[in-house]
C-alpha cells in the first residue's frame, strides 16, 4: 500500500536553505563576458553563448540514449536527412529529394554531393547505411533512436549519393523520424576510432563540432567554418555567427533564474511559472514560451487493478478533476488546459475530445453510486462491500507533479474518493508502474507525430512499456497499427482521430496540462528560435547583440 506524501512538509521547510545555498552557488561562478556597446548593424559575428541545461544525463550518443537533453547541444552538431519546419513540413537536408514506394515500404534519398563531416569524411551513401545499421544493431542498446527506425529491414546503396531504406512493414512516421537528432548521420571514422568512447568525441557534419565534454560539468562546441549546407529551416547561409556555445548543467531549479539574472547563462530552459513571471518584469530578459507537441502532463488510470478497473470509476475521477483550477493555480496560466492524449500543437490532433469530460462532480458522484460506491458511515469516503473507496498514485518529483497531485487529492475528496500518494525517485516510479503497483502514474510524452500513441496505449507495451494504463484493447489496437501504417495523409489523420477518441471513451487517462517549456533569455540573445519538437534550439541562426 502507498503512503501519503510525508515528506512534503519537511521539505517545504527547507526551501529557504536551499534558496541560500543556490545563491552561494552562483556567487561563486564568474559572470558572463559582456560585449562591448555598438551600435547594432544585422548579427553580429563571435562571441560565446553560455546556455544552461537542466538536466545532468549519463549518456548523450543519440543513436544510445534517449533524453531530450542531449538533443539541446547535438542538434547544432549533427544534420539529418530531412528537417521539418515549423509548419510541419518536410524540407531538404542532407537529402537533396526523396521517393516513398506506394506500399510504404521503400524510402529512396538522394544526397548532397557538397557535404563532409567535421573529421574530413566524405558524406555519402554508405554513411547513411553505416548509421542506420548501427542504430539498428541489437549491440549499439539504442533506447530511442531504433524505435524510431520501427521496422527497419536494411539500408541498400544504389550508388555514390543514393540510398534505399527499407522496411518490413509500413513506416509512415519515418520522415519525421528522419528528421529528429537521434537519427542524425555520424562519421562512420570516428565511430570505428572510438567505439565506446565515441560519445566524448562526437563527429557531425553540422554547423557546430563537438569540442569537450567534461561529464556533469560542461560541453562546448565551436564553429564549423566550412558549413555551407544550411537548410531551408534557417535563415541564412554560411557558417553559424557564434564562436563558440558552452552549455552548462543546472540540474537545481533554484539556481536556475538565479544563475541568469547573476549573468551565469544566456538562455535557461524549464524556468519556473513563477520566475517567469517576474523576468517578463525586467527589460534585460525574455521569456520563449514554447509549446511541446506531443502527450501532455497525464495522469494514466490503471485499468487492471480494482477499482480502476471499472470505467464507472475512472470516467468519475475525469469529472471530478478540475483541470482549469490546477493549470491556474500550479501552472499560473502559463499552460493551456489538457482535454485529451496529445497536444493541439501535434499534427493529428483531434479537438473532438475538449467535449468530452468538462468538470462535473455530481456527474462524478452519480458515476460512484452507480458503480456502488456510497458513504455509509458519512466519514467523507465512499465504500463498497466494507471496502474504503481509495487509490493509490505514483509520484515523481519533477515538473510539479506533486503540486498536482496534491490538487487532484482534494478534488476527489470531494466525490468521496480517498487518493494515497506516494513519491518515489524516477527509476522506482518508472518500474512501479510498469509493474501496474498504481491506480494513477503520471508521465509526458514529447513527439511530433501521434505513433506515440502506440507507446503509450498499445497492448504490446502493456507488459513492458509505458503503457501504465495497462490497457488492451482489440479496436484501440487495430486503429493505431493501422495509423502507424497509413501511407495516406487523410487516412492517418482520420485513424488516430478515432483512436484519441477512443482512448477518452475508455478513461484511459486524465490529461492535466499541455506542456510548455519556458525559455529565460537574456536580452543578449538574437534569433533563437526552436524546432518543430519544441526543446531543441535552431543555434545556427543566433547572435550575441553588440
Amino acid at each position: 500500500m502507498l503512503n501519503s506524501l510525508r515528506a512534503r512538509s519537511r521539505r517545504l521547510a527547507s526551501i529557504a536553505g536551499l534558496g541560500l545555498l543556490a545563491i552561494a552557488l552562483i556567487a561563486c561562478q564568474p559572470p558572463l563576458p559582456q560585449p562591448v556597446e555598438t551600435p547594432a548593424a544585422g548579427p553580429q559575428p563571435g562571441g560565446r553563448l553560455v546556455y544552461g541545461l537542466t538536466l545532468v544525463v549519463s549518456g548523450i550518443d543519440p543513436h544510445v540514449d534517449a533524453s531530450s537533453e542531449l538533443g539541446i547541444p547535438l542538434t547544432s552538431v549533427y544534420d539529418t536527412l530531412v528537417y521539418q519546419d515549423l509548419d510541419g513540413h518536410f524540407v531538404p537536408g542532407l537529402a537533396e529529394q526523396w521517393e516513398v514506394s506506394d506500399d510504404g515500404l521503400t524510402y529512396t534519398f538522394h544526397l548532397r554531393r557538397d557535404v563532409t563531416f567535421h573529421d574530413g569524411t566524405p558524406f555519402n551513401a554508405a554513411a547513411v547505411q553505416f548509421n542506420f545499421d548501427r542504430i539498428a544493431d541489437p549491440e549499439t542498446r539504442s533506447r530511442k533512436a531504433a524505435g524510431l527506425l520501427g521496422p527497419y529491414e536494411g539500408t541498400e546503396v544504389v550508388d555514390e549519393f543514393t540510398v534505399r531504406v527499407h522496411f518490413r512493414r509500413p513506416h509512415a512516421a519515418f520522415l519525421d523520424a528522419a528528421s529528429q537528432v537521434y537519427l542524425g548521420m555520424a562519421s562512420p571514422t570516428a565511430v570505428q576510432k572510438w567505439g565506446a568512447e565515441y560519445q566524448e568525441h562526437q563527429v557531425g557534419t553540422g554547423p557546430f563540432r563537438f569540442k569537450e565534454y567534461v561529464p556533469r560539468d560542461h560541453l562546448l562546441l565551436e564553429r564549423n567554418p566550412d558549413y555551407a549546407w544550411a537548410p531551408a529551416v534557417y535563415q541564412h547561409q554560411g557558417p553559424a555567427y557564434l564562436d563558440e556555445i558552452e552549455f552548462r548543467f543546472f540540474p537545481d531549479p533554484a539556481s536556475r533564474v538565479l544563475a541568469l539574472e547573476a549573468g551565469q547563462a544566456h538562455v535557461m530552459g524549464e524556468i519556473s511559472p513563477q520566475d517567469a513571471a517576474r523576468l517578463e518584469e525586467s527589460p534585460d530578459f525574455d521569456i520563449l514560451r514554447v509549446p511541446i507537441p506531443g502527450q501532455p502532463l497525464q495522469f494514466f488510470i490503471n485499468t487492471e487493478k480494482p477499482p480502476t478497473d471499472d470505467l464507472r470509476v475512472r470516467q468519475a475521477l475525469l469529472y471530478a478533476a478540475d483541470r482549469a483550477a490546477i493549470v491556474q493555480a500550479v501552472f499560473r496560466g502559463t499552460s493551456p488546459v489538457a482535454y485529451g492524449p496529445l497536444s493541439p500543437v501535434t499534427w493529428g490532433y483531434e479537438p473532438s475530445v475538449v467535449q468530452m469530460y468538462p468538470h462535473d462532480p455530481a456527474r462524478a458522484a452519480a458515476l460512484l453510486e452507480e458503480a456502488g460506491w456510497t458513504d455509509s458511515d458519512g466519514d467523507g469516503i465512499r465504500e463498497k462491500e466494507g471496502r474504503p473507496l481509495r487509490l493509490e498514485m505514483i509520484l515523481m518529483s519533477w515538473g510539479y507533479v506533486p503540486e498536482v497531485g496534491q490538487m487532484l487529492q482534494a478534488q476527489f475528496r470531494q466525490v468521496g474518493v480517498d487518493l494515497q500518494m506516494q513519491e518515489l525517485a524516477f527509476p522506482a516510479a518508472v518500474a512501479a508502474a510498469g509493474e501496474g503497483q498504481h491506480h494513477l502514474a503520471p508521465m509526458v510524452f514529447s513527439s511530433s507525430d501521434p505513433g506515440i500513441l502506440s507507446s503509450t496505449f498499445h497492448s504490446a507495451n502493456a507488459d513492458a512499456g509505458f503503457n501504465w494504463a495497462k490497457v488492451r484493447d482489440a479496436e484501440l489496437d487495430r486503429l493505431l497499427d493501422a495509423g502507424a501504417q497509413a501511407v495516406d495523409e487523410a487516412r492517418r489523420l482520420a485513424l488516430y482521430a478515432q483512436a484519441q477518441r477512443r482512448i477518452m471513451d475508455l478513461a484511459l487517462i486524465i490529461p492535466v496540462r499541455d506542456y510548455v517549456n519556458l525559455n529565460g533569455i537574456s536580452g543578449q540573445v538574437k534569433g533563437l528560435r526552436y524546432d518543430r519538437r519544441g526543446w531543441f534550439p535552431w543555434l545556427y541562426d543566433v547572435y550575441l547583440a553588440q
